[in-house]
């Protein structure tokens, strides 16, 4: 019973149950369910994650675009030369993770509870900073978005590009030869941003053979990111943009 139940069956994605549910409907305590779940039928928990729901055509495009990524970048040597590019936003009030939210109190009843301690208060729109990153091999190179710009394709060539990243990159390569990443962002993949890298002889990878939804394949996306929002909020707590931006630079230079 408890594996007919504790797995999907093939003609029905997502009929599973949970060890709770199978203690409701077949009176086995959750306990013992868990037991042969481990024990008896050897199967292991894997935690389900959020993917892109891609159709047909976008899927299509996918396996178009990793054929030929794979036929331009065949080694390792060519994929160290890669630097991924990627932006995000910090905001100043500190992310939380509500399962962990909790107080201790003698109180019986939460009622009894003082609500200055049951409530934590949130601004409706938090400041926030933005910032741009390059990483490869090599090296890696951030720079932070003006607040309150407007990152269209001039301000993206001339700010992000011009004054932050491509500059950083060319000083870490010297003689190496590198390639430049990045996404279907508007920004990025305008005429005027190609018509710029062009006229500055910036090898990329054009934005036709770079896969949609590819979260997977850029290593800021899978990786560091949340490397560097666990390092910045680790106990602390920011009160003002300045003090967000020297928490990122900080914990950035730490980042091997």
């Amino acid at each position: 019973m408890v594996s007919e139940l504790i797995c999907s069956q093939e003609d029905k994605p997502l009929s599973h149950k949970s060890p709770r549910e199978i203690e409701r409907q077949t009176g086995i305590s959750r306990s013992t369910v868990q037991r042969i779940v481990k024990k008896d039928l050897a199967l292991n928990q894997y935690k389900r994650q959020a993917g892109q729901q891609l159709n047909s055509d976008c899927k299509m495009k996918w396996i178009q675009r990793s054929q030929q990524l794979l036929q331009h970048f065949p080694t390792d040597h060519r994929v160290c030369s890669i630097w991924f590019t990627e932006e995000k936003t910090f905001t100043v009030a500190t992310s939380v993770n509500k399962k962990n939210d909790r107080i201790y109190a003698e109180a019986s009843k939460k009622r009894d509870v003082s609500p200055a301690r049951l409530i934590r208060d949130r601004q409706h729109f938090s400041r926030n900073v933005m910032v741009s990153v390059a990483i490869s091999r090599m090296g890696k190179s951030h720079v932070f978005i003006e607040s309150g710009a407007k990152v269209n394709s001039e301000y993206y060539c001339q700010h992000v590009l011009g004054d932050g990243l491509l500059p950083d990159i060319c000083a870490i390569c010297q003689h190496h030869t590198w390639i430049l990443q990045q996404d279907g962002t508007p920004s990025h993949t305008s005429k005027n941003t190609m018509k710029y890298l062009r006229r500055e002889n910036i090898a990329f990878i054009e934005h036709d053979m770079w896969p949609p939804n590819s979260l997977d394949l850029n290593p800021v996306d899978y990786a560091i990111w949340g490397a560097l929002q666990q390092m910045v909020y680790r106990r602390r707590c920011f009160t003002t943009v300045d003090q967000l931006k020297q928490a990122i630079i900080t914990e950035w230079s730490k980042l091997s």
